[in-house]
């Protein structure tokens, strides 16, 4: 495995590995899981993307981590920075697993990615791409201390899904981990 591993109170954050196989493309075939993350995929596509988020670490030098619960060991979702080709910014993105949805760890891996991204990475602006019908992740978003920046556009094939671009830079993620 290219990349570091993080570990967070209930979570180790680690690059995407072969053995994350079947949870990931579960989790890519989930109808609900799948709403806003770009649709449900066949077996074949959620493999190229489990292929294309392994590959960014050497590409880029950085892409999503896969996130495991500590105490048991599941794959549960995946968070962490992004920025394919086109993209409208560095994201910190997140996606869980049913199970974990409403639990805080969503939250807990983007503070963990937000630090990566801004200390270790240098990114001097983070943002995360959500739908507008996405409540959810835009209540994240809100806590993490992002605004809405308005709409943006991702490249395709998801050029065609309204999307928001909440976003802060890093000196308010700092000031804002220093009140704390």
């Amino acid at each position: 495995m290219t990349g570091p591993t993080l570990f967070t109170e209930r979570l180790i954050l680690r690059p995407v590995a072969a053995a994350d196989l079947e949870s990931w493309i579960s989790f890519h075939g989930d109808q609900q899981t799948m709403r806003f993350l770009g649709g449900v995929q066949p077996r074949s596509i959620a493999w190229r993307g489990l292929c294309t988020m392994a590959g960014a670490w050497d590409i880029r030098g950085f892409s999503m981590f896969s996130l495991v619960e500590r105490e048991t060991g599941r794959w549960i979702g995946r968070a962490g920075p992004w920025c394919p080709e086109g993209w409208p910014g560095n994201e910190i993105a997140w996606g869980l697993t049913r199970e974990f949805v409403g639990k805080g760890f969503a939250h807990e891996a983007a503070v963990a990615s937000i630090d990566y991204a801004i200390e270790v990475l240098g990114w001097d602006e983070v943002i995360h791409t959500i739908s507008p019908d996405n409540a959810p992740s835009i209540a994240l978003a809100r806590k993490l201390g992002a605004t809405n920046r308005g709409p943006t556009r991702l490249p395709p094939p998801h050029d065609t899904n309204p999307i928001d671009a909440w976003g802060q830079s890093a000196a308010e993620w700092r000031a804002r981990r220093a009140s704390r």
